[in-house]
């Protein structure tokens, strides 16, 4: 593109233009997510601001978009003191010690309302920017928490990272404190660079991240496109904040990034609810995060809790275990769910991690897989965080020897042949046909499994046995079935076909927030079930309720609230309800059937390895049930080891530590139980 060559003042007003543009698109692209212009028409601003800034250098300014990378290396890091210490941050695996922490606060704070917020703990490098009247001055590393090192050269080619905060007014000084960190999508492309160049792979995003941030060169840690959030606030001068949540939004004006999905909550049960819901969704990030902070809202009341020598009194970290493995992808399957979702599953080679191998990890939707670009014979991290299904994070795409194909997902039902259809403004996709064989299937497994209506000897096979004979189509099918029905199916004779019945008359009496979980109702969990048989108590009171009561309820909400009532009051879900009600299943909630004896109280039990006669969400329930205490790493403040077929590391622990051990039958012993 030519331009005609401007005098001075012509030139400082396009460079102030082309400066704000840039600003401006960077914001779009980096806090935003959402760009305005392509990669070219960017390229094609800065090269411009490049050739007029060098007809004129005088015009050129630190906070220039062009000044971010340095053209000599630093002789070596300079240290420099934080003027405000930053300290490190209390870390629990435990809810409960998050209901102490937070009780612990309400002691201090008699009396006053208290709000929490909840953000990602980013798993990468904190760091500290100072901006003096919105001009970046300062980037350095927490080093000790007292004196870190000076890295602004490298901050500032941190594309995420304001050379100039927007804004007419800034504050004389903000210090603004984050973690630097790098995403596994760059990770791939890095190591794929790394591979051409004949050096080796960087082993994870935090280690690259650790070490890019040090380099001396700023050009080569402009090659590693890091990133940054804002999480809190240092030192300031002319700048206050009511709330953390006001902070944060600043920071945004600003045009900077605060860690996202930063939510606000007057409740611990409702904090921890919206933990497990964010750890639920870790699959969805590009980036890593070891755990959960949870802070107090209002900056005042932090200022009043004041801190420990170590950390703050304000804020924890719930943190949860992460192991990884590398293993190959052999197959994409998908399969259909219960509500018809169709979700693609990465079938592995077998890889052993965290004490169970896992041969299979759920890709959960379409994007996911074009995303991480998944495909068969790819070698793939796979993570295992807490208790949520294994997941692959990235695909180790320098180790790919050859041209392997896309995967393609399917535009029709696997199982019924149905189109499938996309959920409207969502990722999932689903066979809408509620009689495919698959959905009944998955649906009377989840109706007879221990989450929902518990019958027990009602197992994987035996339900594919009964759906694809046709003698169960619906759940009251179930309640119909005769035991000389039952003698005529594989591997069942006459006296396990007698217990089934048993079992299956004795599911009648499981109650209500039972039977709503095991209906299988899009949005209702066992937490959500819970909730609407506590509140209404009976399923003709609940199908009376209009779709604001049952919005209004706490933590129901609108779009649980339509589910709920759609099904309730569609012609399937009615006949479903009537026929279960004349199969005698109980439609109330039993009177509370808590244990009398608490032979666990104030017992802290851990449990490793798999258990024959509970999962993991059960033996948690039981142990709280009976009284104890259910924690996730074993300490010297453990009462004992539970230990399944299998154990993992925790046993090893518990023997170092002297830590008494159970097995699963003298635990039932313990609490008064049979297997």
């Amino acid at each position: 593109m030519n331009h005609q060559r401007l005098d001075r003042a012509q030139a400082e007003r396009e460079i102030q233009r082309l400066r704000e543009q840039i600003r401006y698109h960077d914001y779009k692209y980096y806090v935003e997510a959402q760009p305005e212009i392509s990669d070219l028409e960017y390229d094609r601003l800065v090269q411009r601001l490049r050739e007029l800034e060098a007809q004129f250098p005088e015009l050129v300014t630190p906070d220039s978009p062009t000044q971010r990378i340095g053209d000599q290396p630093v002789p070596e890091l300079r240290s420099v003191r934080h003027r405000v210490p930053m300290l490190s941050i209390d870390n629990t695996y435990s809810q409960q010690e998050v209901r102490a922490w937070a009780q612990r606060i309400a002691r201090m704070l008699p009396g006053e309302k208290i709000e929490y917020v909840v953000e990602y703990k980013i798993d990468g490098v904190a760091i500290a920017l100072t901006y003096e009247r919105g001009l970046l001055v300062l980037g350095a590393t927490r080093g000790n928490g007292v004196v870190g090192d000076d890295v602004t050269h490298n901050v500032r080619t941190i594309r995420d990272v304001l050379l100039r905060l927007h804004g007419d007014n800034p504050p004389p000084v903000v210090e603004l404190r984050g973690e630097v960190y790098m995403t596994n999508s760059d990770l791939v492309r890095l190591n794929e660079e790394q591979k051409k160049r004949g050096e080796p792979p960087f082993a994870n995003t935090r280690n690259v991240t650790a070490g890019s941030i040090r380099l001396l060169d700023p050009k080569l840690c402009a090659q590693r496109r890091l990133r940054m959030f804002v999480h809190s606030l240092g030192y300031t001068e002319g700048v206050e904040f009511a709330t953390h949540m006001e902070f944060l939004a600043q920071v945004r004006r600003w045009g900077l990034k605060p860690t996202p999905h930063a939510q606000v909550f007057d409740d611990i049960d409702a904090v921890l609810a919206h933990c497990d819901e964010l750890i639920e969704r870790l699959h969805e990030l590009d980036f890593e995060v070891d755990g959960l902070v949870i802070k107090v809202n209002s900056l005042d009341q932090q200022r009043r809790l004041g801190a420990t020598s170590k950390s703050p009194r304000w804020l924890i970290a719930y943190k949860f275990e992460k192991y990884e493995a590398t293993t190959r992808v052999l197959d994409i399957q998908v399969q259909v769910g219960k509500t018809g979702i169709v979700t693609p599953v990465a079938i592995l080679e077998p890889v052993e991690i965290a004490g169970t191998v896992v041969s299979r990890a759920s890709l959960f939707n379409k994007d996911e897989v074009e995303r991480k670009d998944v495909r068969v014979g790819d070698v793939v991290v796979v993570e295992k965080a807490g208790k949520i299904i294994p997941h692959v994070v990235r695909v180790e795409k320098h180790l790919r020897k050859k041209r392997l194909p896309k995967f393609h997902f399917p535009t029709r039902c696997p199982e019924c042949g149905t189109p499938l259809v996309q959920d409207e403004g969502g990722v999932y996709i689903r066979c809408p046909n509620p009689d495919c064989p698959a959905q009944v299937r998955e649906r009377i497994r989840f109706f007879a499994s221990r989450e929902g209506m518990d019958i027990e000897g009602l197992g994987e096979k035996l339900v594919d046995q009964l759906v694809s004979t046709g003698l169960v189509k619906t759940y009251g099918d179930l309640y119909r079935l005769k035991q000389e029905q039952l003698e005529k199916l594989e591997r069942m004779g006459k006296k396990s076909s007698q217990n089934l019945i048993r079992n299956i008359q004795a599911s009648k009496r499981r109650g209500l927030a039972r039977l709503l979980n095991a209906l299988a109702i899009r949005h209702v969990g066992r937490h959500v079930a819970q909730v609407l048989a506590r509140h209404f108590g009976s399923m003709d009171r609940l199908m009376q309720a209009s779709r604001e009561e049952l919005a209004a309820i706490p933590e129901i909400g609108p779009v649980i609230a339509e589910s709920v009532y759609q099904f309730l009051h569609s012609p399937r879900g009615r006949e479903i309800i009537e026929d279960l009600r004349r199969q005698g299943v109980l439609m109330e909630e039993p009177q509370d059937q808590q244990p009398r004896e608490k032979p666990l109280a104030g017992k802290t039990i851990v449990v490793t390895g798999t258990l024959e006669n509970f999962t993991r969400d059960e033996i948690k329930q039981v142990i709280e049930q009976y009284g104890g205490r259910a924690a996730s790493s074993v300490s010297s403040k453990t009462d004992f080891v539970l230990v399944g077929e299998k154990p993992g590391s925790k046993l090893q622990k518990a023997r170092q530590l002297g830590v008494p051990t159970l097995s699963e039958e003298e635990f039932l012993a313990l609490i008064g139980r049979k297997s």
